[in-house]
C-alpha cells in the first residue's frame, strides 16, 4: 500500500494499493492501444477536451487544492492559485498547439521539403510532490495536444492528487487511457522505462533520481526531459529599489514554504545596500504568517516529510559551525521549519553550495560585478538567476554571462507556459513550455519531394 500523511497533522488521510506487475502491463497495453487512435485525432478535437480541462480545473479547483494541501502542506491559498495555473497551461497548448506543429517549409533544391512533427507515443512522467498538479500538467498538456499518451507515476505522498489529475482528463471527456496514473513506488520505475511502449520519459526531481532515469532511458535510447534541482541566486546591485526588491525576493524565496527549486535560495547583496536591505528583509519575514495551511491566511505552512525537515535543520547546523550566523529562525518543530535567515554565508558552506529545499535563505555580500558573477556561475546548478537593478541597460550586457537557463531582471523565477523552462548543469536538460516544450516529444521529421 502507498499511504499519504498530513504533515501538519501527522493524520494517515489515504491510501492506495500499489500496481501489480499485471495491472502495470495492461495499464501499458491500454496506453499504446490508446495511442492508434489518439494520434489521429485532429487539433480540433484535442483542443476542444483540453479546454474542457481547463474548466473543469477552475470549476473545481477548491475540490483540488484542498487534497494538495492535506497531502504535502502547502498553504490553501498558493494550493489554490496551482490550479489555477494548470488551467492557464492547458488553454495555452489548446490555443497555440496546432501552429507551434505546423509543417514547417524549408526551401531547397527540393520540389517541396519540410519539416512535419509528429507524436511518438507513450511517454512516460516521473513527478514530484512539491506541486503536484503543476509539475504534471504542463507536461500533460502539450503532450496530449501533441498526439501523445501520458502515464505518470507520481510522488507516493500525493497519490491523491495523482488520482485527481486522472480525474480531470476523465470527466474533461478524453478518451480511456490517454492520460493514466500509474500507483508504483520507484522501485518499479526502471521496468517501465524499459517497456518498449514506452517511448520517453521526463522527470522532474532530484539529482540521484535524474541521473537514475537518464541512464535507464540512455541505456534504452528514449529520449528524456530533465528539470532537477536548483540553488538561484537573487543578486541586488546597489542601484536596486530597495522596497520592491525585498518583497520580490520574500516571495522568491518563501512561497511554497521554500519547497521548490526555482526559488531565490542565495541571496547576494551588494555591500552598500546589504544593511538597508537586510533590516527590512528581515522585518518582512518576520511577519510571515505560520499556521495551520488550510487557513486562507496562512503563508508559511509545513514541510511535506519530516525527514526533510531535518536535512534542512543538518544544512543549516553544519554551516553554523562554519561560521555562518542566523539572524532569525533556524528552529524546527517536526515538520515546520521557521522562517531563517543566514548571513555571513561563504560559498564553501551547505546552504550555499547546496540545494536548501525549505523556507531558510543564505546571505552573501559582494563588492564588485565580477564577484558577483562568480558567486552565481560558482553553482554546481544553473536553473536561473535573478539581478536586480535601475539599470536595465547594463543587466542586458550582463544576461550572457550568467550560465543558468534562465535569467529574470527585477523579478523572481517563474514559469510561464509562453516561454521555455529548464536547466544547465546539474539542473538538468530539455525544456518544458512555450513552442520548445511541445516539441521535445514529437518526431522532427524530414521531408523532402523531388520531381523528375
Amino acid at each position: 500500500m502507498i499511504i499519504s500523511i498530513n504533515p501538519y497533522t501527522g493524520e494517515e488521510i489515504a491510501s492506495v494499493k500499489e500496481f501489480t506487475k499485471i495491472e502495470i502491463d495492461n495499464a501499458l497495453e491500454a496506453a499504446n492501444n490508446r495511442y492508434e487512435s489518439w494520434k489521429k485525432t485532429d487539433f480540433n478535437y484535442r483542443s476542444e477536451l483540453m479546454l474542457r480541462a481547463a474548466i473543469e480545473l477552475r470549476n473545481n479547483k477548491i475540490e483540488y487544492a484542498e487534497t494538495i494541501t492535506r497531502e504535502m502542506g502547502k498553504p490553501i491559498s498558493q494550493s489554490i492559485a496551482e490550479i489555477e495555473k494548470c488551467s492557464w497551461v492547458c488553454e495555452y497548448y489548446a490555443e497555440n498547439a496546432e501552429k507551434q506543429l505546423a509543417r514547417e517549409i524549408i526551401k531547397t533544391n527540393a520540389h517541396k521539403s519540410y519539416i512535419s512533427y509528429e507524436p511518438i507515443g507513450v511517454v512516460l512522467a516521473v513527478m514530484p510532490w512539491n506541486y503536484p498538479f503543476w509539475q504534471v500538467i504542463r507536461f500533460a498538456a502539450p503532450a496530449l495536444m501533441a498526439g501523445n499518451i501520458c502515464v505518470l507515476k507520481h510522488a507516493s505522498n500525493v497519490m491523491q492528487s495523482a488520482n485527481n489529475i486522472q480525474k480531470v482528463f476523465e470527466r474533461a471527456g478524453f478518451p480511456e487511457s490517454c492520460f493514466q496514473n500509474l500507483p508504483i513506488g520507484s522501485d518499479k520505475v526502471e521496468a517501465v522505462i524499459r517497456d518498449k511502449r514506452i517511448k520517453a520519459v521526463t522527470l522532474t526531481g532530484s539529482k540521484p533520481a535524474g541521473s537514475a532515469v537518464a541512464s535507464v532511458a540512455g541505456e534504452e535510447i528514449k529520449k528524456s526531459v530533465l528539470e532537477l534541482g536548483g540553488s538561484n541566486a537573487l543578486v541586488v546591485f546597489k542601484d536596486a529599489n530597495i522596497e520592491k526588491t525585498v518583497k520580490t525576493c520574500v516571495q522568491a524565496r518563501f512561497q511554497n514554504t521554500g519547497q521548490s527549486c526555482i526559488a531565490g535560495k542565495r541571496l547576494l547583496l551588494h555591500e552598500a545596500i546589504a544593511k538597508e536591505f537586510l533590516e527590512l528583509f528581515t522585518l518582512q519575514v518576520r511577519e510571515l504568517k505560520s499556521g495551520d495551511p488550510m487557513n486562507e491566511n496562512t503563508y508559511i505552512g509545513v514541510l511535506a516529510r519530516e525527514d526533510l525537515a531535518k536535512d534542512l535543520s543538518e544544512q543549516v547546523e553544519r554551516s553554523v559551525k562554519a561560521g555562518a550566523k542566523i539572524l532569525l529562525g533556524g528552529k524546527r518543530n517536526g515538520t515546520y521549519f521557521e522562517p531563517t535567515i543566514i548571513a555571513d554565508v561563504s560559498p564553501e558552506m551547505p546552504v550555499f553550495n547546496e540545494e536548501t529545499f525549505g523556507p531558510v535563505i543564505s546571505v552573501t555580500i559582494f563588492k564588485t560585478e565580477k564577484e558577483a558573477l562568480e558567486l552565481v556561475n560558482s553553482s554546481a546548478f544553473g536553473l536561473g538567476v535573478s539581478i536586480f537593478t535601475e539599470n536595465l541597460k547594463y543587466a542586458e550586457e550582463l544576461v550572457p554571462q550568467f550560465e543558468d537557463g534562465a535569467v529574470f531582471v527585477n523579478e523572481l523565477v517563474k514559469s510561464d507556459p509562453r516561454l521555455p523552462f529548464g536547466g544547465t548543469k546539474t539542473s538538468g536538460y530539455g525544456r518544458e513550455l512555450s513552442l520548445h516544450g511541445i516539441r521535445e516529444f514529437v518526431n522532427k521529421k524530414t521531408v523532402y519531394f523531388n520531381k523528375y
